[in-house]
């Protein structure tokens, strides 16, 4: 599976997997996500400000991953005692954080979701002499398998980490189908591994760049988060 420009970089739309399931979710590029997005890529953005425009992404994010969470039809009465047909959220949810920049997320996602919702961890690293990511811890709720699960990834280079993490939730019993991945960006390379392997889970992401740099950084880019978002340059 391939991705156009057109389908990728299209705002506000979902670039379509095949005619039953749809793979990218790209937020709308209007003037307030990208100002944020100018912020968080400026390399004279502060520590402090990188987190606080982060925290407004971050938000913008989890209102549209939980759009794929399962509703169903909820008939309320309204102050006036007027009668209102609406929709509830069915599923729990677990966020998983790919560590450590991952957790940058979690707090978003608490505030966002009103029902259950539970946290997993999992720590993946590149191995040296192989380069093929290894997990070095997991830990993932009981409940899981029935969860939508959220992976939180602020940023998808070559989709190593993040394969590896989708295949160790897949292990755990959790339909494919019920994975969506939060992402800040991705880059083309990454989305495209992702859709070729796992059609049929949802990637959410503010915005999607073309290149990788000799040592596999976005381009363009934002740097690297974790140093930035936890002041650690």
């Amino acid at each position: 599976m391939s991705f156009t420009t057109t389908e990728l970089l299209k705002p506000a739309r979902l670039a379509a997997i095949d005619k039953e399931r749809t793979q990218c979710s790209i937020l709308q590029e209007n003037n307030q996500l990208l100002s944020s997005m100018t912020i968080l890529r400026d390399k004279t953005t502060s520590d402090v400000d990188f987190a606080r425009v982060f925290r407004r992404v971050a938000a913008q994010l989890m209102t549209e991953a939980l759009n794929f969470v399962p509703t169903e039809t909820s008939d309320i009465i309204t102050p006036t005692g007027a009668k209102f047909s609406g929709k509830k959220q069915t599923k729990k949810v677990c966020g998983v954080s790919i560590l450590r920049a991952g957790a940058s997320l979690e707090q978003a996602l608490r505030e966002a979701y009103e029902g259950p919702c539970s946290f997993g961890k999992i720590l993946i690293q590149r191995d040296e002499e192989t380069c093929k990511p290894v997990c070095l811890y997991s830990k993932l709720p009981a409940s899981i398998t029935q969860s939508t699960v959220l992976i939180l990834e602020p940023m998808l280079a070559t989709g190593g980490s993040i394969m590896k993490a989708v295949g160790i939730i897949l292990e755990r019993g959790v339909l494919e189908e019920d994975i969506v991945i939060v992402s800040v960006l991705a880059s083309r390379q990454a989305l495209g591994i992702i859709g070729e392997t796992y059609p049929r889970l949802v990637i959410v992401v503010a915005a999607v760049d073309e290149n990788l740099t000799s040592k596999k950084y976005i381009e363009p880019g934002l740097g690297d988060f974790g140093d930035r978002y936890y002041g650690t340059n």
